[in-house]
Parts: structure tokens; C-alpha cells; sequence
């Protein structure tokens, strides 16, 4: 199985966070398991051991999320909606 789906979404969080420290760790079931490393060397688990999708899922929900870009023709298709709901 490979882990670059997982590892790209730590690269993401990692971004996302500003924090260099989080790192994943596969286990030899395959599983994997989100963890923050501290200065000291100790790493502390953040996750539960999971299946790549989930750990993934998990990974990106995880930390600040990105803001949603909107453009102003979303704006200004939301303000139609509201428009003809009334």
C-alpha cells in the first residue's frame, strides 16, 4: 500500500498550520496515526491508528482550515437566490 496520499495531507496540514512538526507514523498493520513532535524529541499521538482514507480525511479536517475563496460572481449569485426566495 502506498502512503503518498497521506503524506501529501501532512504536507498540507503542515502549511496550513505553520507548524513543521507534525509528522504521520505507519504502523506494520498498514495503519497510520497522526503525531506532533516536541522540541525535546517526544512525539505526542494526536489520532487513533487508521486506514489511509480515514487517516487522510482526518489529517485535512484537522488544524486551521484554509478559507473558502469567493469570487463575486459567488456573491453575486448568492444574492439572486435570496432574491427569488422571498
Amino acid at each position: 500500500m502506498r502512503s503518498t496520499r497521506a503524506s501529501a495531507a501532512i504536507a498540507r496540514l503542515k502549511i496550513r498550520s505553520g507548524n513543521e512538526q507534525y509528522s504521520m507514523v505507519r504502523t506494520a498493520d498498514g495503519l497510520f496515526h497522526l503525531v506532533l513532535s516536541s522540541d525535546s524529541g517526544a512525539q505526542e499521538k494526536l489520532s487513533d491508528s487508521l486506514e489511509q482514507d480515514a487517516f487522510v480525511k482526518f489529517v485535512d479536517s484537522f488544524g486551521p482550515q484554509k478559507p473558502r475563496r469567493v469570487s463575486k460572481f459567488d456573491t453575486a449569485f448568492e444574492k439572486q437566490l435570496i432574491k427569488k426566495k422571498i
